[in-house]
């Protein structure tokens, strides 16, 4: 630390992490100095500077093995991106931040529900989940708050809502604004991703890097689903559980968002993806 005034600096204030290498090197340097070897100092200087290294790449090493990628998961029945049936991602207007309403000959409708905002960040899983996937693309889809899905489900088929795409940021991230997803039977609530390596894959619907499903906290979901519009998915919620759900029992530690908000103001939800 130095102090004002002067140019005293002690080395002892610098903290642990700082001690050990200095009390290392003048071990080091009393021992081969006794040889009187100023060669040697030099090459044991050298070798510990080398033990230093490896310890760096060691951790390295370790933090890319602790960056878990996503899970692969089904896209379901109703994706909406060609693979069954009708492909959204190459009409016009699907590029979009707000996913509430339908859009194209399909505008008009919106989703109603509490509404909920979601933010997915985009990583490289090879570089340790360190290094944003700028440029990739999101495309994004969920049931609506009755647990329909647009352009399949009975009474919304004619509808596109709650589906979007949106290109990574500089910082790997897209977020979408939208309305909490209903609890139907069988599925814990979710919201389906398709991540493309460019914005031009995604629209062309081909070439998907991954597909996998964010989950809901249940807290979360229980205040929601106290609220009027969301009286189905109570009963579907009382029936299960994260560790009995077909998707996610196997694990959802890389799929469970974080969640904040209230049903007054509105929820945020963030989730970081390592592709």
């Amino acid at each position: 630390m130095r102090r004002h005034g002067d140019d005293e600096v002690h080395e002892h204030d610098r903290g642990l992490s700082y001690d050990l290498p200095v009390l290392a090197r003048r071990r080091m340097i009393r021992l081969l100095a006794g040889a009187g070897a100023g060669a040697a100092v030099g090459a044991g200087l050298a070798a510990l500077a080398g033990c230093t290294a490896e310890g760096t790449s060691s951790s390295a090493a370790d933090s890319a093995a602790n960056c878990a990628g996503v899970p692969e998961e089904t896209a379901g029945p109703y994706p909406g991106d060609g693979s069954n049936g009708v492909n959204v991602l190459k009409e016009s207007g699907v590029v979009r931040s707000d996913i509430t309403g339908s859009f194209g000959e399909s505008a008009g409708s919106t989703a109603e529900g509490v509404p909920l905002t979601f933010t997915l960040t985009v990583v490289d899983a090879a570089s340790g989940c360190g290094t944003p996937r700028k440029g990739a693309a999101v495309y994004v889809w969920h049931c609506d708050r009755e647990g329909g899905y647009s352009l399949y489900t009975e009474g919304v088929a004619d509808e596109n809502y709650l589906r979007g795409v949106q290109e990574t940021d500089e910082r790997g991230r897209v977020t979408f604004t939208s309305v909490f997803p209903g609890c139907y039977t069988g599925r814990w609530p979710h919201i389906h991703f398709e991540v493309y390596g460019s914005l031009r894959d995604a629209t062309g619907a081909t070439a998907i890097t991954n597909t996998s499903q964010l989950a809901l906290p249940k807290d979360v979901c229980e205040t929601v689903y106290a609220t009027a519009g969301y009286e189905r998915s109570v009963d579907n919620l009382g029936r299960l559980s994260l560790e009995s759900d077909s998707v996610f029992r196997d694990g959802h530690d890389q799929q469970l968002a974080t969640v904040r908000g209230s049903v007054e103001e509105g929820y945020n939800a963030t989730l970081t993806i390592a592709v």
